[in-house]
């Protein structure tokens, strides 16, 4: 809790800092003073700041989310439905990678120094230096501009849940796993390493255990252990960090809607963003850290 409030306090000072008014976004540039004093006072933005994160805190912690500054809907609604959003792609996104990185991880451990080792860690260092943008054109440009094998937009239409417009979310979640591939290969890869040159791996091969019995009773499960740290850390971003990929693809996730906020200086809606965001790392963590204790038997909670 302590880390949920530093954190909200930390946006609410940031964006008390930053330039901009959600009156003139509402009203527009050409609108009097006038109507722009009655607005602020409708709005509440004539209180001290300290009196309107006061106010915002109580309410929240309440259950009262509010309403948003800009768009005049409840943030509740619009901030769970957003992240819901974000949990499909997140969840395809982890689908397409974590199978496929695992598995050449493996590949270039028990290949180290080769040519196929060479090559995985060439094609994950390649997809971790190009932003996420950057892949995100590349793919619309080849997959839907040239071969029309897949939409370039993402757009949800209204009523429709992510699910029903499943192809849609092909090149976003691809454009995030060329990202994520390069973090969890070469976490799996330098763990492999490390527990193929074991005493306990090797007592297994002098034993005359066939290799794949060796690697998926013996090196898998100990190699997995940070590889998972790393699979937790990812989920936070994935959820509330995918403010590029989201905007590029049109995609109504959490993140575009963070961005939205910010830009607009809606703070009551950027502050339950950042919240949720915050208790997805959180709980991601948290659920990293438990099952970092079921793979490891030596460590036991109290």
């Amino acid at each position: 809790m302590l880390t949920l409030w530093l954190v909200s306090l930390g946006v609410f000072v940031v964006s008390e800092l930053l330039p901009g008014d959600v009156a003139i976004f509402i009203l527009g540039q050409q609108a009097t003073p006038e109507l722009l004093a009655v607005l602020r006072q409708q709005l509440g933005l004539n209180e001290p700041p300290p009196v309107r994160y006061v106010t915002w805190l109580t309410h929240f912690i309440l259950g009262d989310w509010g309403r948003s500054l800009a768009l005049q809907v409840p943030i509740a609604d619009l901030v769970l439905s957003r992240t819901a959003n974000s949990l499909v792609l997140a969840a395809l996104a982890l689908v397409l990678t974590i199978p496929v990185s695992i598995g050449l991880g493996l590949v270039a451990a028990l290949r180290a120094g080769r040519f196929a080792d060479r090559l995985i860690s060439v094609v994950g260092l390649s997809g971790l230096a190009l932003p996420e943008f950057v892949t995100g054109v590349v793919l619309i440009v080849i997959f839907s501009l040239t071969f029309h094998l897949a939409p370039a937009s993402a757009q949800i239409p209204t009523g429709a849940s992510p699910l029903s417009v499943l192809p849609a979310l092909v090149l976003p979640a691809v454009t995030l796993a060329v990202t994520l591939f390069a973090y969890i290969s070469r976490m799996t890869r330098a763990s492999a390493v490390e527990v193929l040159a074991s005493d306990y791996v090797r007592t297994a091969v002098l034993k005359g255990l066939p290799m794949p019995q060796v690697v998926a009773r013996h090196v898998l499960r100990n190699a997995l252990l940070p590889t998972v740290t790393v699979i937790g850390a990812q989920i936070g971003w994935l959820v509330g960090g995918l403010v590029v990929v989201e905007h590029l693809f049109g995609y109504p996730g959490l993140g575009d809607l963070l961005l939205f906020a910010a830009l607009n200086k809606d703070v009551p809606l950027l502050e339950a963003c950042v919240m949720v965001v915050a208790s997805v790392y959180m709980l991601s963590n948290l659920g990293a850290e438990l099952l970092f204790g079921v793979l490891n038997p030596r460590i036991r909670y109290a």
